[in-house]
């Protein structure tokens, strides 16, 4: 009876083998497969690992070299964009050094100042003082965004803000020029 048992047993594990082959090889082509490999193949335990740390390395040098290199791109840009921003509307400084100009002005022509005097040493050196900080503002801006688009590298965000503190810095730049040299608008003259 064992060996009966075991011979219907191996028939059956025979019959199923059989009838499982015909199966794969319709399933195989039916997906379009000619020749049907195993899906996959056998993985070393050492490739694994490999793979592994290989995959990792990858990604440290992917995480750290942006980091790095970018920074300090991307730091310049938005400084550009700024700095060509307080070119357009003024600075600070600007504000102060034409304070100081005004009063230089009404000290020199306190008592003894022709009218045209008066108006060019109060408000016109006043005006071309701030008109020279503001493009002292935008030049710097202009350079800036320039030597950021001129490094090769940068990601695109960083290239369009230095494009933006470029276009700010020369806009800035034009004005201020303009300014100074009463481009624009000229000083007011004295009625006679």
């Amino acid at each position: 009876m064992d060996t009966k048992t075991t011979t219907e047993k191996t028939g059956e594990s025979a019959d199923a083998a059989e009838t499982a082959a015909p199966v794969e090889e319709t399933a195989a082509v039916a997906l379009g497969k000619q020749d049907a490999e195993p899906a996959t193949a056998p993985i070393d335990a050492d490739e694994a690992e490999n793979a592994d740390e290989d995959e990792d390395d990858e990604l440290s040098a992917e995480a750290a070299a942006p980091a790095s290199a970018g920074i300090g791109g991307a730091a310049a840009a938005v400084v550009s964009a700024a700095l060509g921003a307080v070119a357009l509307t003024g600075t600070w400084t600007g504000k102060v050094v034409s304070e100081r100009e005004t009063l230089l002005g009404q000290i020199k022509t306190s008592g003894s100042g022709t009218p045209a005097q008066q108006i060019s040493e109060i408000y016109g050196d006043a005006w071309h003082s701030t008109a020279l900080v503001n493009g002292v503002f935008a030049l710097i801006a202009l350079l800036v965004a320039v030597l950021v688009l001129v490094l090769p590298g940068r990601p695109a965000w960083v290239r369009s803000v230095a494009v933006a503190g470029a276009v700010l810095g020369g806009l800035g730049l034009l004005l201020s020029v303009g300014t100074y040299f009463d481009l624009f608008l000229s000083l007011p003259t004295a009625g006679s």
